[in-house]
């Protein structure tokens, strides 16, 4: 390995391992530092049971289940409860999270290879 890199990526969490990714794909070359041990690679998403959140997905329609921006978003305050003043930028990341996950998250997953079992559950939902 070579003792200089492009970028440091702190954390091997799925926004860590998706930074790298595109960093990879962009022709950077790339360190991802974690705490953890190789067997929690992806960070918390072994929490969510390999459950994705996306919003009125294909699936979804195909299930007959109804879903848009505006219900993900009333769900999303409904239990975050952004009510403080601190609460500024976590409420933007999050209107930006839920708009990706309405937008453009599906195609880039299905870019990357995955593919989705065609199962519908709500975990927090």
């Amino acid at each position: 390995m070579s003792d200089r890199v492009d970028a440091i990526v702190v954390g091997a969490g799925l926004s860590g391992l998706v930074a790298a990714t595109e960093l990879a794909d962009a022709g950077r070359s790339v360190v991802i530092l974690d705490q953890e041990p190789e067997q929690n690679l992806g960070g918390q998403a072994f929490w969510s049971l390999g459950g994705l959140f996306l919003v009125d997905s294909p699936e979804q329609r195909r299930m007959g289940i109804r879903d848009s921006l505006d219900l993900a978003w009333q769900d999303w305050l409904g239990t975050a409860g952004f009510d403080r003043e601190e609460d500024h930028w976590p409420r933007l990341w999050a209107e930006a999270y839920v708009a990706f996950a309405a937008g453009e998250k599906r195609a880039w997953l299905r870019q990357m290879g995955h593919r989705i079992f065609p199962v519908v559950g709500w975990a927090e939902r």
